[in-house]
């Protein structure tokens, strides 16, 4: 299997070979059992929550509930693209931009694997998200 520094140094021409693949199906798998094992912890931590009579230690409670609900969203919304990120290596669709069929590149899909659109592409829909919010 490779290692992430082999990956790294790897010519162009090997770009999304069998052996990257593999590297970024284990990678995302891992991922997947991580968000998997935090959700379930993050659940247990909400159920334990109990009610407190002191008013200075409700907020605190509270504010610490807020926090986990907050990760329970983003968690839960992470797993379906990482779910995504393996259908598309399953296809041979994984590493290239949604948009523009350009390769995403190896250091973009180390940081997000489950990235979609290579950073041209990203940039360039993040600019008219801000023109439309901004006009």
């Amino acid at each position: 299997m490779l290692t992430q520094e082999q990956l790294l140094a790897a010519p162009d021409d090997e770009y999304m070979n069998d052996a990257q693949l593999e590297f970024f199906r284990n990678l995302l798998q891992e991922q997947a059992d991580e968000v998997r094992a935090s959700l379930k912890e993050a659940r247990e931590t909400l159920a334990t929550f109990e009610n407190e009579p002191d008013e200075l230690d409700k907020a605190s409670i509270e504010e610490e509930r807020r926090m986990n609900l907050r990760f329970l969203d983003r968690q839960t919304k992470l797993l379906p693209k990482i779910d995504d990120a393996i259908k598309r290596i399953n296809s041979n669709d994984f590493g290239y931009c949604a948009v523009t069929g350009e390769p995403i590149g190896v250091r973009r899909l180390l940081l997000r694997p489950t990235a979609t659109l290579c950073a041209e592409e990203k940039q360039r829909q993040e600019r008219q998200e801000r023109n439309f919010r901004d006009a």
